[in-house]
């Protein structure tokens, strides 16, 4: 799904102060099959250009490395990602903002088209750019002191990396748009509620809960990377569509090994024993 990104993402750069690496680092956690994407541009993770571009390249890099089956996005204990680098707005025209919009967009859809399940582990802020790039995983795991929002509005600008989308996928449109026009911020007990976030943890729990949870989807069968797929592509689908896909990767279950094991355990041991390889 992802063959080429790596040298896309490199012939588009166009920045020669971008390095992959410097602000975004990939930490594996081999022995249960997690990655970790790791924001680290103190204080508060602001996301510049080059932070977008390194996190689409060490989101291929995870998906290439055999040692990685699930995919943890962390902040660091204090902040998540409070929003993009506003010092580069002063001198953006239009052109460059949609060509801007571009890089966020590629970005985001090379973590949310990732096979492998994402868990976004959100402590502190998680605003504008922080909060889409939290939506783009598969799931969101939040501290008790999180705050999410898109407060674009306030800066006379709108979500520009996928909020104006993903946000109304996840809340509903009402809510969305009360979110958006507003600008406000989100506690984690409305964030929970309103379905922007699936749990809620002690920060000093939080990035331990993530990676426990990220280590029981690395350890579950191919099947779970055509289970997204499904979901992913076929919501955006005619349900006729979506049903031939649906069929389509049914079917192609059954040309993994993780298929014949399963199979196997559950006629010999009942439900919930097999040890799935990934293949």
């Amino acid at each position: 799904m992802l063959h080429g990104y790596r040298e896309a993402a490199q012939r588009s750069s166009g920045d020669k102060e971008y390095t992959v690496g410097e602000f975004v680092h990939l930490e594996v956690d081999a022995e249960r099959r997690v990655g970790t994407v790791r924001l680290d541009r103190p204080p508060m993770n602001a996301l510049a250009t080059q932070v977008w571009r390194e996190i689409e390249a060490v989101t291929i890099e995870a998906t290439e490395r055999d040692d990685v089956g699930a995919l943890v996005v962390w902040g660091g204990p204090k902040v998540f990602a409070a929003g993009a680098d506003i010092k580069e707005f002063p001198d953006w025209t239009y052109q460059s903002a949609n060509d801007g919009g571009q890089v966020l967009h590629r970005s985001l859809d090379v973590l949310a088209r990732a096979p492998m399940v994402t868990i976004a582990a959100i402590s502190g802020y998680a605003l504008g750019g922080g909060c889409e790039l939290a939506m783009a995983c598969d799931f969101r795991f939040a501290a008790d002191n999180a705050k999410m929002g898109q407060p674009e509005i306030l800066l006379g600008l709108i979500p520009g990396a996928g909020g104006t989308q993903r946000l109304p996928r996840l809340v509903g449109l009402s809510k969305a748009k009360e979110l958006v026009y507003s600008g406000r911020m989100v506690d984690m007990v409305e964030g929970e509620r309103i379905g922007l976030v699936d749990a809620v943890f002690p920060v000093d729990d939080l990035y331990d809960e993530a990676k426990k949870a990220a280590a029981r989807y690395a350890a579950g069968p191919f099947a779970l990377r055509l289970a997204k797929r499904a979901l992913e592509d076929g919501t955006e689908m005619p349900l006729d569509q979506a049903l031939r896909l649906e069929r389509q990767l049914f079917a192609e279950c059954f040309a993994t090994e993780d298929a014949a094991t399963g199979i196997a355990s559950f006629l010999e041991h009942g439900p919930g024993k097999a040890d799935f390889s990934g293949r």
